[in-house]
């Protein structure tokens, strides 16, 4: 069972698992516990709701759940509604009354709701104090916070501090520590060897289970380091200038790692497909690796086009080296640059960096194209719409697209003409005759044929495999 638990008679909402055991009379069902807040009731302090992973399972609506996405990762920054709207090619008063009539609250008292769960994570993990916490977890005002936690959790920031218990506290040598929860399996070694095969040099480093990488908030270098926790968490060490605006650091380092993935639903799915049964029974906890910036995978997918592995690797790496911005002191994490953004790639000279005339070409045209904002990057729009305006580019076609898409957490995106997904299928058994077959194939994978490509590709040895898949 997905979602919240309320109990009418007690005012208290419980996360699935809890072991509450109220008179099913009195439970009222909740998709999320923003719904629950707003309704009146406040987190369990047993089961302690905030602290665990609850990706939206139950939402009928693809706009909802994108909207959600949106607000969730912290773009109603500045309590407008209205923006977040136009992202998705809607009016505020249309969204509002689909949030209403699908998940039961406004964009804003969802947002206002994420904040407040973020902030008293932070009251439970970290050593920070009341003000550096109300303003990383995206508050505007210190007034703000309190009025807010003390509405949703009944107590002030300090009184919730005073209530952690002793095992939430983290400490790391340097840095401020963060547990990052997911729900369902997560096989980290698999994650690991993906990101490490094609970490750009300088800006990424996979070495002893840790992933690190240089980062940039509000125009300053940092640095994360995300390791393996636990059995249902990651652990983030953030190195960073300050700590305003954490919460959108987190939620981009978990896309990273795709830990909203409702993994548990495709699972479910496609192990019963006589295809890809075995493969999902056996790696259970594979899945789709993210990105920080989707517009760094789409720079190194175009470089990767017909290359190998290494080759893209190689070349990337002189793109950083000549054009990202050095940050020193990092050499020791195996770390040197931060990624060129758009607006440096859309007129940087790439030429004796190994890149073809026609590549070249192809990044300048997709670097201007994101720096116009033409193309966005934030998953607002639909898999179409979204494929769509990036085919519009020239040099990017439906392969690089698909896969673009991919790694930005689309579950159904699936680039059909790859060679590596025509060798898994051929792998598992199946007779492919002709490139389109293994579209064809892929249909009966829907929705989650980026779940379906991420197992097909790992039939296949890393150097057998295609360049960025």
């Amino acid at each position: 069972m997905s979602g919240y638990s309320a109990v009418v008679t007690t005012g208290i909402y419980c996360r699935p698992g809890c072991s509450a055991r109220p008179n099913p009379v009195n439970v009222r069902h909740f998709d999320i516990a923003a719904a629950a807040e707003v309704a009146g009731y406040r987190a369990c302090l047993r089961c302690r709701p905030y602290r665990a992973a609850a990706p939206i399972t139950s939402v009928a609506s693809e706009v909802v759940c994108r909207a959600i996405g949106v607000v969730v990762d912290g773009d109603l920054r500045g309590d407008s509604e209205a923006a977040v709207a136009a992202r998705l090619g809607l009016s505020a008063r249309h969204l509002r009354r689909l949030f209403q009539e699908h998940v039961g609250v406004t964009p804003l008292q969802l947002a206002r709701s994420s904040r407040a769960h973020f902030a008293r994570r932070l009251l439970d993990d970290t050593d920070l104090s009341i003000t550096e916490i109300a303003f990383a977890s995206g508050f505007g005002s210190l007034r703000q916070f309190n009025r807010t936690l003390s509405e949703i959790f009944r107590a002030t920031p300090r009184e919730l501090r005073g209530r952690r218990r002793a095992a939430d506290r983290l400490v790391a040598d340097g840095g401020l520590a963060l547990r990052l929860t997911f729900a369902g399996p997560l096989d980290w070694e698999a994650m690991l060897e993906y990101l490490s095969t094609r970490a750009i040099t300088g800006v990424e480093h996979v070495v002893g289970g840790v992933y690190r990488r240089t980062i940039i908030v509000d125009g300053d270098p940092g640095v994360i380091e995300v390791a393996m926790g636990g059995s249902d968490h990651l652990r983030l060490t953030a190195h960073l200038p300050h700590w305003s605006g954490l919460i959108h650091v987190v939620h981009q380092v978990r896309r990273i790692f795709n830990l909203d993935f409702e993994i548990e639903r495709a699972n479910n799915l496609l192990r019963r497909d006589p295809l890809l049964g075995a493969r999902i029974a056996s790696r259970p906890g594979l899945r789709v690796p993210g990105a920080w910036d989707p517009f760094e995978v789409g720079v190194r997918a175009i470089v990767g086009q017909q290359v190998t592995v290494a080759g893209a690797g190689t070349i990337i790496g002189r793109v950083v080296a000549r054009h990202g911005v050095p940050v020193a002191g990092l050499g020791q994490l195996g770390l040197t640059h931060t990624f060129p953004p758009a607006e440096v790639l859309a007129e940087a000279d790439l030429t004796g960096t190994g890149l073809t005339g026609a590549r070249i070409e192809a990044i300048h045209h997709f670097a201007r194209a994101v720096a116009a904002a033409e193309i966005r990057l934030d998953r607002s729009r639909s898999l179409d719409e979204q494929l769509t305006s990036l085919v519009a580019v020239p040099g990017v076609g439906p392969w690089t697209a698909n896969y673009l898409a991919l790694r930005m957490g689309e579950a159904d995106a699936f680039p059909s003409t790859d060679l590596g997904l025509r060798r898994g299928v051929e792998s598992l058994g199946a007779s492919v005759r002709a490139t389109g077959d293994v579209g064809q194939v892929a249909e009966r994978w829907r929705p989650w044929r980026a779940h379906a490509a991420m197992h097909l590709w790992s039939t296949l040895r890393s150097d057998a495999a295609p360049a960025v898949s």
